[in-house]
């Protein structure tokens, strides 16, 4: 017997459900390669949590006491100018869902900066190890020169 779709399910077939439910929301390989370079260099934070408690958006990396969250965006899932291509089946409703996170992300960028935080979003594609240089230079120039010298030579 032929398995069903369910009720509750957008997809447009069993394929393209089971491929949607492949794609992770959180742990990606490019976030968890991320996490390591910064956790190697020493640097300690919080993964996939809401940056402020009455914005719903969850932060792949949050470094609270320096108010900076950063974002692991997927090419394909949040519209990457460089590989992003549009999909070619039920092709209405994949540009209403890249053109939603795309509006939904830079909603994010606005309510948090206003709210005083550091956005940094870095693409899969991006070279982990110049993401994590970004995201050290960003926590260090907030923790001040002090904190430099406190944890010179960490990595």
């Amino acid at each position: 017997m032929k398995e069903a779709l369910p009720p509750e399910s957008t997809a447009a077939s069993l394929d393209v459900r089971a491929s949607m439910r492949g794609n992770r929301s959180r742990d990606t390989r490019p976030e968890r390669l991320l996490r390591s370079l910064l956790h190697r260099r020493g640097l300690r934070y919080r993964v996939d949590t809401q940056p402020i408690a009455d914005v719903r958006r969850r932060a792949d990396l949050v470094f609270p006491r320096d108010r900076i969250a950063v974002f692991v965006d997927g090419c394909f899932w949040h519209g990457c100018p460089d590989h992003y291509r549009p999909a070619t089946k039920n092709a209405d409703f994949w540009r209403e869902k890249i053109n939603g996170n795309r509006a939904r992300d830079a909603e994010t960028n606005e309510r948090l900066t206003a709210a005083g935080w550091t956005i940094i979003r870095v693409w899969e594609h991006d070279d982990p190890a110049q993401a994590a240089d970004q995201i050290e230079y960003a926590v260090r120039r907030k923790r001040g020169p002090a904190h430099f010298a406190a944890t010179a030579g960490a990595h």
